[in-house]
């Protein structure tokens, strides 16, 4: 490894599927240039519809994506590759603070960017605890693993998803027969591409699912007549460059108590990103595990700071380093600088209003679908054993706290269903695990 802070990147010929090009590696620019795109692609359709389903501006969730993976390629040096994207663990947080309906511009967007901000410190700060023990004894990533364990991981991110659950019902629903019977057939468009295609188009399969089902929404609305039709004038009315829509944070102790927790979701999805990319390159990424995280978190308050959402590493670029085998970290440099000029386009932000809602309401089912299964694939990969009564406790009461949105008020200070869910994941687990140490103590 290099002694420098940033590699020294070696050019190798990536033309074929059998070249693996490592993180200190490099392709020609016109292959950087390439693979810089495709990954925008990949993480376009998500990145695109988190900000929306929130309310927020989606230049700016673009503009903020590229700026915040920049960020993070400082911090990690160069030599972690992953792109940061919009989080949707923040917008059941975001949905409770602001009371947002689900269309249009949020009116309350500055309490919640306050939250996010709040949260990135935390997360800040949990990063450099663990940088910290890294540099001591490398035991970072051990001591995550022990406080948060799949059990208490799967469950949180479940939690998130079922949460989430009535808001996308809601969404769905709409307000007529033909809205409901769009956000349908939206389900039905993404769950197609998910089965019945293959290679690059599976992969993007919201992105996909998102056009195909905006296609058939207009056939329907603006030849057959049924329901609004889709107005693109906004598009035409919109110039190419520009500022995009900028805002301010508020500060409310209320927000910040429900949406920080979303602090340890990030640390969970960070921690298995980190594993998953070590695992392709062969090598062992745990010592940059809390520049990791402090990128990760500075990035989300630069982001909340300016009106975008929160951020986090994305599995979609993951996914594609998997095909493709380049993992070259300049590659997503490439990717950064594209994405940030697609936030400087205001005729871009026109065309992503257009998306209509009976669309966004069934992307909602789908999303907050796959988070809630998300969970569960976390035990189901770590092989987490229910017949341990512990596991199961902690599991089942995680669930149906988040689940029934049960909630405390201490004062001023309050968690939602996903803030007790989280911290009594973790607490529960922890009381647990000392219980059974003290019966096996007792037995000796």
């Amino acid at each position: 490894m290099s002694n420098s802070y940033f590699p020294r990147w070696r050019k190798v010929q990536g033309g074929s599927q059998d070249v693996v090009v490592q993180p200190d590696e490099c392709l020609s620019w016109p292959q950087n240039i390439a693979m810089g795109a495709q990954h925008v692609v990949a993480m376009f359709g998500s990145t695109i519809l988190a900000p929306l389903l929130m309310g927020f501006d989606a230049n700016v969730a673009i503009l903020m994506s590229g700026i915040g993976t920049l960020v993070f390629f400082v911090f990690v040096g160069g030599r972690v590759p992953s792109y940061l994207g919009s989080s949707f663990a923040f917008i059941g947080g975001v949905i409770a603070v602001t009371g947002y309906a689900g269309s249009g511009p949020n009116a309350n967007i500055g309490v919640a960017l306050g939250a996010i901000i709040a949260c990135g410190l935390v997360y800040t700060l949990i990063g450099l605890f663990v940088w910290w023990m890294n540099a001591r004894s490398g035991g970072g990533a051990d001591w995550i693993n022990r406080w948060m364990p799949p059990v208490v991981t799967g469950a949180i991110v479940a939690v998130i998803g079922l949460n989430l659950a009535p808001i996308a019902a809601k969404g769905a629903m709409g307000g007529s027969t033909f809205d409901a019977s769009m956000a349908l057939m939206t389900v039905l468009c993404v769950g197609g591409i998910a089965v019945y295609t293959r290679g690059t188009v599976q992969r993007l399969l919201i992105l996909v699912g998102l056009l195909l089902a905006c296609l058939v929404y207009a056939f329907f609305a603006n030849v057959l007549g049924f329901g609004q039709a889709i107005d693109f004038s906004g598009v035409a009315r919109a110039s190419w460059l520009g500022l995009p829509h900028f805002a301010a944070p508020v500060f409310q102790l209320h927000a910040v108590s429900v949406i920080v927790p979303v602090a340890i979701i990030l640390v969970a999805e960070n921690l298995g990103h980190i594993k998953a990319v070590s695992a392709m390159t062969g090598r062992n990424l745990d010592v940059y595990l809390g520049r990791a995280f402090v990128g990760d978190g500075v990035a989300t308050m630069l982001s909340g700071a300016v009106g975008g959402t929160g951020v986090t590493t994305y599995a979609e670029n993951i996914g594609v380093m998997t095909v493709t085998r380049i993992y070259s970290t300049l590659v997503f440099v490439v990717a950064a600088l594209i994405a940030i000029l697609l936030g400087f386009s205001p005729k871009f932000g026109a065309l992503i209003q257009t998306i209509p809602g009976p669309v966004l309401g069934g992307m909602s089912v789908v999303v907050f679908g796959l988070i809630a299964v998300a969970g569960a694939r976390i035990w189901v990969v770590n092989q987490v054993d229910f017949g341990d009564n512990r596991n199961l406790i902690v599991a089942a009461v995680t669930l149906i706290l988040g689940a029934g949105n049960f909630s405390l008020q201490l004062g001023a200070f309050k968690l939602d269903g996903i803030g007790t869910a989280t911290f009594g994941a973790i607490i529960l687990y922890a009381l647990l695990r000392l219980g059974s140490r003290g019966r096996a103590a007792a037995g000796r």
